[in-house]
């Protein structure tokens, strides 16, 4: 490594956090979600971890067609379904499951010439206002779905806006209560939050996604603290440089830190250009050498500032966790205003990654 910043991705965490989501919903069977290159993890570093899933969700065709080169054989599901007519003759080689939200997608599917029939999942719309189909408009595209001889099985998809709320999945289950009264079809509703905390929405596939991973889907962690979830990835680096600063002295670009009496500063080999999110304020936690301390001045390209006042046996080549077991992700993500899917997904490709 020319640099001291890597990454560690944990693959038995990815399986303990597996069996964490299976057993939150055990009558159901499981989507593990891998889309994003597995939420930045890597795709090819990590599926077989989750191999004792039942099925894989994503997006990209390239990812599908990477996990059945690898030798993944159950099923496959695009969650976006597919983007062009042509799609389609991938779909029917590689024996994917596709959602379907759009009467485009229906009248291709009636055009194609398929070798065996594609298994479908509906997408209804429960109020959030993305993919998916009216309610209203359930049964009559479920009809025209049945009676095209190139489909096989059809399952009813849905996602929800709020589910983090207590409240936040009793108008859409009702929606979508509506939308499948009289179809005997399995159902998928599922996302992280009601595989740990909604039983009444596990029915027959969940899909869990972020707590694979081992970070909160409300973005809180102490919501996920006492459900044994282990945090797969770890950013890593070291202190570079030490500055020591008189009161009144000031750190990064901008000025954005004045020191308020004398102290130690270490210059951590990590910055926006690694993934580390540049909105992280002052107070950012980090741990160096095992104490916990605090980001102080604008996180740069290359590198971040830290106060060494709580380690002061800190120095040159001294071990600094970004986020991962002791600073748990979520926890940066909330400093910065944003959430641990977005770290994960942006760390980048110029950061080191071992897989233990």
């Amino acid at each position: 490594m020319s640099r001291p910043v890597f990454a560690t991705i944990d693959r038995q965490a990815l399986r303990h956090n597996l069996a964490i989501a299976r057993h939150a919903a055990p009558d159901a069977r499981v989507w593990s979600v891998v889309k994003a290159n597995a939420y930045g993890h890597g795709l090819s570093r990590v599926w077989e971890s989750l191999s004792e899933t039942d099925g894989f969700a994503l997006l990209n065709m390239e990812e599908a067609i990477l996990l059945r080169d690898s030798g993944w054989r159950k099923p496959i599901l695009l969650l976006e379904g597919f983007f062009y007519p042509e799609d389609l003759v991938l779909i029917d080689r590689y024996r994917l499951t596709t959602s379907v939200h759009s009467n485009w997608q229906i009248k291709a599917l009636a055009e194609a010439q398929l070798s065996a029939q594609v298994d479908i999942y509906l997408k209804i719309n429960s109020g959030m206002n993305r993919l998916g189909f009216r309610p209203e408009q359930a049964h009559s595209v479920y009809r025209k779905l049945r009676a095209l001889p190139g489909i096989g099985d059809i399952t009813l998809m849905a996602h929800f806006a709020d589910a983090e709320n207590p409240d936040g999945l009793v108008a859409p289950l009702q929606r979508i209560e509506r939308a499948a009264e009289g179809l005997a079809i399995p159902r998928s509703l599922s996302n992280s939050v009601c595989t740990l905390w909604h039983p009444e929405a596990h029915y027959d596939w969940v899909r869990p996604g972020i707590i694979l991973y081992g970070a909160s889907p409300s973005g809180d962690w102490q919501d996920i603290a006492s459900t044994g979830l282990k945090p797969v990835m770890t950013l890593n680096s070291e202190i570079i440089g030490i500055q020591q600063l008189s009161p009144g002295d000031s750190v990064g670009y901008g000025y954005r830190y004045h020191a308020q009496q004398a102290q130690r500063i270490g210059v951590v080999a990590c910055g926006y250009a690694d993934g580390y999110p540049r909105r992280a304020p002052n107070g950012t936690l980090v741990c160096v050498d095992g104490v916990m301390t605090q980001v102080v001045g604008t996180v740069s390209m290359d590198m971040i500032t830290v106060d060494l006042t709580p380690c002061p046996q800190a120095g040159i080549g001294s071990k600094v966790e970004l986020w991962g077991e002791q600073v748990k992700i979520d926890r940066v993500a909330k400093a910065a205003g944003t959430v641990g899917y977005e770290l994960m997904c942006a760390l980048a490709p110029r950061v080191p990654v071992k897989v233990i």
